[in-house]
């Protein structure tokens, strides 16, 4: 029997390049968005692959929108963590919403995903959680201090939480995308973007379906014995 997937903010960028890999290579998706019913239903009836709305960063939201993916699916084998926003400025520009809205996101989202799949997992002895951190949470990025301290929590939840998994056959993994041509990067101006790409040895930005490829091996039933780790995705950009 195919094996369950929640991908949250599936369906556009890096998200929707994960849910649809996922899906060609036989797995049941359920790809979560947040507030484009438009594109999410565009999504949809393009890949087949079944949309859910509900935020990431409400607790009670999570609980209820994966009650729904398992009523319509099963229960949850495989977990993508890749809802994110950015709310970019300076510390000095930066008001505290901007920091509660990135953290509450990219990082609450995470516990609160994890927490409400991380129970049946234990119990059924399967499962696979990865994490989509940044290389702006391993190196740091000037005018990102919400961002990359999300992200950068983010690895530092991979590590722990793969430690409580790692005896029941849950493996917990963050990739770290460097920078990849979604609607994200494509906003950052062009003198600025030129700037990016000359820093990528590979010279030039990341493809999404790149970063699906590595989520793809990371949640195979074979990848058991990975666990707890980061794989950096960024053309050779930031190596440590």
């Amino acid at each position: 029997m195919a094996r369950v997937a929640v991908v949250t903010g599936g369906t556009r960028g890096i998200g929707e390049a994960i849910s649809v890999r996922l899906k060609n290579a036989g797995y049941k998706v359920a790809a979560n968005y947040a507030g484009n019913d438009e594109r999410a239903n565009a999504f949809a009836e393009r890949t087949g692959i079944a949309v859910y709305k509900w935020d990431v960063a409400d607790h009670e939201q999570c609980q209820q929108g994966v009650a729904k993916v398992v009523e319509d699916l099963g229960p949850v084998d495989i977990l993508v963590n890749n809802a994110g926003i950015t709310r970019d400025g300076t510390m000095k520009k930066m008001a505290r919403k901007g920091w509660d809205e990135v953290i509450d996101t990219n990082l609450g989202g995470c516990f609160n995903m994890a927490k409400v799949v991380w129970d049946g997992m234990l119990e059924r002895g399967f499962g696979r959680v990865v994490n989509i951190g940044s290389i702006n949470g391993q190196a740091g990025q000037y005018g990102q201090v919400n961002y990359a301290a999300a992200k950068s929590g983010i690895h530092g939840f991979t590590k722990a939480l793969a430690q409580e998994g790692a005896s029941r056959g849950v493996t917990v993994n963050a990739i770290a995308p460097g920078y990849i041509d979604t609607d994200m990067v494509s906003a950052v101006p062009a003198n600025v973007l030129e700037k990016i790409v000359a820093r990528i040895p590979v010279g030039r930005l990341g493809k999404a379906d790149e970063i699906a490829r590595g989520v793809l091996f990371l949640v195979a039933d074979e990848g058991g014995f990975i666990t707890g780790s980061t794989l950096s995705i960024n053309g050779g950009q930031h190596m440590y």
